[in-house]
């Protein structure tokens, strides 16, 4: 069975909402061939304990966020939720504030692998049902002039969420560790597609 008959039995009965505005969810989610809606809340709280590491955050935070969407939700929907982060060195790297920041991140990055990890949480009535999907994420060494060249606000903060690793494939190279086609399509970026 392939991913996608797999996938549409999964979703059999249920009306699917995409709690995301994240265009590449919605590519990944749609390239399922699954029907759904998309769905926002404003205003959902992203703190987590600090005793959490790793997989454990993002899982945790889209965990938040799927609980503040069934308080609303129909018998017949099935609810995703998701959240992505980068990790490095025990720390989650979070949007840079400023440009200073954003150069500093991409020099901490320059030069060896990272971790960015997306955490997903499927609701509906019934049962909750929570994955997360980790990328090694290779970045190159850069030199002072090539991170100045990216140092622009949009391109450094996409870089350092790892939203649109795209973006920046040129100077990574990902590694999927994740095995299952699910968790690939509804986590991030693989080698070949970039």
């Amino acid at each position: 069975m392939d991913a996608q008959q797999h996938g549409f039995r999964l979703v059999e009965g249920y009306r699917v909402v995409l709690a995301s505005n994240s265009p590449r969810r919605k590519e990944l989610l749609g390239g399922l061939g699954i029907d759904f809606e998309v769905r926002t809340l404003s205003d959902i709280d992203e703190s987590y304990p600090d005793t959490l590491r790793g997989e454990e955050i993002p899982m945790y935070i889209s965990g938040k966020k799927a609980e503040a969407y069934k308080k609303g939700m129909a018998d017949d929907e099935m609810i995703i939720t998701a959240d992505t982060i980068v990790y490095d060195n025990g720390k989650v790297l979070g949007k840079p504030k400023d440009r200073v920041e954003a150069v500093s991140m991409l020099k901490e990055l320059s030069g060896h692998a990272h971790e960015v990890i997306t955490g997903v949480s499927i609701v509906t009535k019934r049962k909750t049902v929570q994955f997360a999907s980790t990328s090694k994420v290779y970045f190159a060494e850069l030199t002072d002039e090539e991170i100045e060249a990216l140092h622009l606000e949009q391109i450094a903060k996409e870089q350092a969420r790892s939203e649109e690793i795209a973006e920046y494939a040129k100077y990574t190279k990902t590694k999927k560790y994740a095995e299952e086609v699910a968790k690939e399509k509804l986590g991030l970026v693989n080698e070949n597609e970039i």
